[in-house]
């Protein structure tokens, strides 16, 4: 439990009323208990306050707390940053204690702080270095000389491959990998898609197999990076993969080698990056968007949900489309194609 005033407090905001109020968690206004404080964060939510019980709620600047027959309220001037605090403070996830499980595997040269806690069945191997603070849960793997920086969340199946560095604060959630090979590959002679990227055509009826060019370079993260349920990040060929301080990767996204992406990127579900690719500072990535191999994307740019990127984007741009343009081209290229059927209708009664 936790009292009305020591929650505005972690929020960083302001509250009236009764500050000794204790609470329980939060939850919808319409089926709020007693106990909980209600979300009401926008005029809209706030009528479902008289279908629930709450006693406290989060409501907007200004509003008249007393009006909803409240004991206490607390105001948010940002909604959603506010509720970023909320399940912060209220989450429900358990701290494990320091301490390492026996059917971990450790290399001997390997010293772990004495605050780490490390899970079943994880393999570290030799030359890991990890700061301390570091929580690493069910079958983790962490490769060779591999370094990671304090206050680490490893959830289950994480793999980290040999040689990755990684600042403080990193989250890693089930089943990402870090540092697997690029897909990089060559034939002999020229083949089939150096052909059609020279040609727009493919003659060839032939070619030799695809011989591996092996991935010699690393993974560098920065700080305060978090990676998504079986997102992959490919090292670089010879070069490193870099990721910026503080960027956010969604789930099952894909970056291919050599890609350089900067600070405070959001990386939605489903994108992949393709290799040599360098990614601007504070850019957007929409769910399922496609970037072409070796593009520059500028700062600042925002690439929406189903977009194809092949071309270098600018910095400030917003992309919509496949393959993607400027939004706003985007969206007139679109309404000329809903007229189109009329337009044919029209130009065949004039032919008649």
């Amino acid at each position: 439990m936790i009292t009305v005033e020591e929650l505005a407090d972690a929020l960083g905001g302001g509250y009236a009323g009764d500050g000794s109020l204790e609470l329980s968690g939060p939850a919808e206004p319409a089926s709020a208990s007693p106990d909980q404080i209600a979300l009401a964060m926008d005029p809209k939510y706030a009528a479902a306050l008289s279908q629930g019980e709450a006693r406290c709620a989060i409501l907007w600047p200004g509003a008249d707390w007393q009006e909803y027959g409240l004991d206490a309220a607390i105001f948010a001037p940002r909604p959603r940053y506010v509720l970023s605090g909320v399940t912060r403070v209220f989450d429900p996830v358990s701290v494990p204690r320091p301490g390492i499980h026996p059917t971990a595997v450790i290399a001997s040269d390997v010293q772990l702080p004495s605050d780490t806690y490390v899970g079943p069945l994880v393999v570290i191997e030799s030359g890991v270095k990890i700061g301390a603070g570091a929580r690493i849960h069910s079958h983790v793997s962490i490769g060779q000389d591999t370094e990671i920086g304090e206050g680490a969340l490893l959830h289950s199946g994480v793999r980290i491959g040999a040689r990755i560095r990684i600042g403080d604060r990193f989250i890693a959630q089930p089943g990402c990998v870090v540092g697997g090979d690029g897909f990089s590959f060559v034939t002999p002679q020229p083949g089939i898609v150096e052909e059609a990227r020279a040609t727009g055509a493919v003659a060839a009826e032939d070619q030799s197999a695809y011989v591996r060019i092996n991935s010699l370079g690393s993974v560098v993260i920065g700080d305060d990076v978090e990676l998504g349920a079986n997102a992959c990040i490919d090292r670089g060929t010879i070069a490193d993969t870099t990721i910026g301080d503080g960027t956010k990767i969604d789930n099952l996204v894909q970056i291919g080698h050599n890609v350089r992406i900067g600070s405070t990127c959001l990386v939605c579900g489903h994108v992949a990056v393709g290799g040599s690719t360098v990614i601007g500072d504070r850019v957007v990535l929409g769910g399922r968007a496609a970037v072409a191999d070796h593009l520059t994307i500028g700062a600042n740019s925002v690439i929406t949900g189903n977009s194809g990127v092949a071309s270098n984007v600018p910095p400030n741009r917003v992309m919509m489309g496949y393959p993607a343009v400027r939004m706003d081209q985007n969206v007139e290229m679109y309404k000329a194609l809903r007229r189109l059927p009329r337009a044919l209708e029209k130009l065949a009664k004039a032919e008649k």
